[in-house]
């Protein structure tokens, strides 16, 4: 990766604590708060969430969320799956753009 501090990822998590049984939504929600509150872009998907942000912007939100779950849960479990393409940005958009484009539709996206 380059130096540029200022580069951004496609970073995609998902996070649930696995002691407070199957419906986790209340937890969720908490994180997606911190999400928005960061005015990161992102989206949110039945599976997880999509942040585009410079590298350390894009952690940092993880590891707030992380924390705030923590705090009563005793157990959380994280996945995290980044999208590193150097010199690009707005890729939140244009990859499904790109995706439409080539369907010659646009797709169901929310």
């Amino acid at each position: 990766m380059g130096s540029n501090k200022n580069e951004t990822i496609l970073l995609e998590f998902s996070m649930s604590p696995l002691t407070k049984g199957e419906s986790v939504g209340k937890y969720v929600a908490r994180s997606l708060e911190i999400i928005e509150k960061s005015g990161l872009p992102y989206r949110l998907n039945p599976m997880g969430t999509v942040i585009e942000a410079p590298w350390d912007d894009a952690l940092s939100v993880v590891k707030s969320c992380l924390i705030k779950m923590a705090k009563n849960c005793n157990r959380v479990s994280a996945i995290v799956k980044i999208d590193y393409r150097k010199g690009h940005k707005g890729r939140l958009i244009s990859k499904v753009a790109s995706v439409e484009k080539h369907l010659g539709r646009r797709l169901k996206t929310s």
